[in-house]
């Protein structure tokens, strides 16, 4: 009994951590400029927190892939996709990732994180994330990412329409 107590305690606390990192960016998303969707970028400046290390003192591989999820709550606010979604009950899907690794991220290490949509086919986002410390890149990604609504993927075309159409018509 006392293992099971002391695993949900462990296994709550990062959990918590994120809440608070998804809420800071959040909040300071509101107060950023407005971006649009078509080829935008974006930054997040962070820190390597205890609960991001792994059993090496590094920054764990998985952790990269959540703090991109960060950067694109980041971007669904600046650009009114978020607005936009909720109003159209769409959610965002990752439906591919990469990760390159060329440094490892240490324990309180600043990191900067960018984000850009690099483009869009007929079903999908492409997005570019890199985190960057002193001007140099130290892990790169890739993802794709769609919008599904009403259990059918929603056309990027589509999506860009509804944004434009919200923005004119708040």
């Amino acid at each position: 009994f006392a293992i099971i107590i002391r695993r949900t305690a462990l296994q709550k606390e990062p959990l918590m951590n994120l809440i608070f990192r998804m809420l800071y960016v959040y909040l300071c998303s509101f107060f950023k400029p407005t971006l649009a969707i078509e080829k935008s970028k974006n930054a997040l400046h962070l820190l390597v927190l205890p609960n991001d290390i792994d059993i090496n003192l590094h920054m764990n591989n998985g952790r990269y892939l959540t703090i991109c999820d960060l950067t694109r709550i980041d971007m669904f606010i600046r650009t009114g996709l978020a607005k936009t979604m909720l109003k159209k009950k769409w959610i965002p899907v990752i439906s591919e990732h990469t990760m390159n690794y060329k440094r490892p991220l240490k324990l309180f290490q600043r990191y900067q994180v960018l984000m850009e949509i690099a483009g869009w086919d007929d079903r999908s986002f492409q997005m570019v994330h890199s985190f960057v410390v002193d001007g140099q890149v130290i892990a790169q990604g890739t993802s794709n990412g769609v919008i599904v609504g009403s259990h059918r993927v929603i056309p990027p075309v589509e999506v860009l329409q509804a944004i434009d159409l919200a923005r004119t018509n708040p």
